[in-house]
């Protein structure tokens, strides 16, 4: 595992620096950085996406046009093989300051569970949330499976990197368990939405990078921690303790709430 770095920052590659691990179970490079600092690389990221959405006939969720310049995005993952061929991704907006940015929450408009998710938002807002969208795996990547628990601990890496204390994503549902491993948790009485299509039910799901420790599974959680080192990271503090199952805070088995 290597750390890469342009120029002296801090954390946050939006100061100037690229971060990088290698997931040592697919085999593959994953490189954490941004538009600017990388456009090259952002242009095959999202062309990437681009194509796997066309292929499943919904890439007017990707919005294209509308992120291309780089502006809406703070970080953006991108996962190599040996040849230099990108496989995956995802990319990262926020952090959030007002929960009418969170253009995701759109499809519950009108919806059960609309103005508990809003509340959920705001209440995390003040503490730090960043958002993962247009993820994607190549579908004839090798290990894609393996490639694809990379990229879903990518999404519980981006708030540490980006000095956020919650990740967020609304993911497909057959999605879930893989996102369960790296300490997601579905967001509890949400129910899910036909988004982009009815083919398709939507839920939101969380991570705390205070304590997705505890929901992670033991090889996932394994597998963060040599990656965050790899990225310059600390390790984050454990915070199971009485305290967190207390009524006056972040409940441990509720941070889905």
């Amino acid at each position: 595992m290597t750390v890469e770095t342009i120029a002296v920052g801090q954390e946050d590659p939006c100061r100037g620096r690229t971060v990088r691990f290698r997931d040592n179970v697919s085999g593959y490079d994953i490189r954490a950085t941004t538009p600017n600092l990388a456009p090259g690389l952002w242009r095959r990221y999202l062309n990437g996406a681009r194509e796997a959405y066309r292929h499943f006939g919904n890439e007017t969720a990707l919005d294209y046009e509308g992120v291309l310049d780089g502006s809406s995005t703070a970080l953006f993952f991108a996962a190599t093989d040996s040849d230099g061929e990108l496989v995956g991704g995802l990319r990262v907006q926020g952090p959030y300051i007002w929960v009418s940015e969170v253009g995701s929450l759109v499809p519950w408009a009108g919806r059960p569970g609309a103005a508990d998710l809003g509340l959920m938002m705001a209440r995390r807002i003040p503490r730090g949330v960043v958002e993962s969208r247009a993820v994607w795996v190549a579908r004839d990547a090798p290990r894609r499976n393996d490639l694809a628990a990379a990229i879903s601990r990518c999404m519980a890496h981006a708030p540490r990197i980006l000095g956020a204390r919650y990740g967020f994503a609304t993911v497909a549902s057959f999605t879930t368990g893989r996102h369960r491993a790296s300490g997601g948790v579905p967001a509890q009485s949400i129910p899910p939405v036909p988004y982009p299509d009815e083919r398709y039910r939507t839920l939101p799901i969380w991570w705390d990078t205070r304590t997705y420790h505890i929901f992670a599974d033991k090889l996932q959680y394994l597998l963060m921690r040599g990656e965050l080192r790899a990225m310059g990271l600390a390790e984050p503090r454990s915070r199971l303790s009485h305290h967190l199952l207390s009524p006056g805070g972040e409940e441990c088995y509720a941070y889905g709430r």
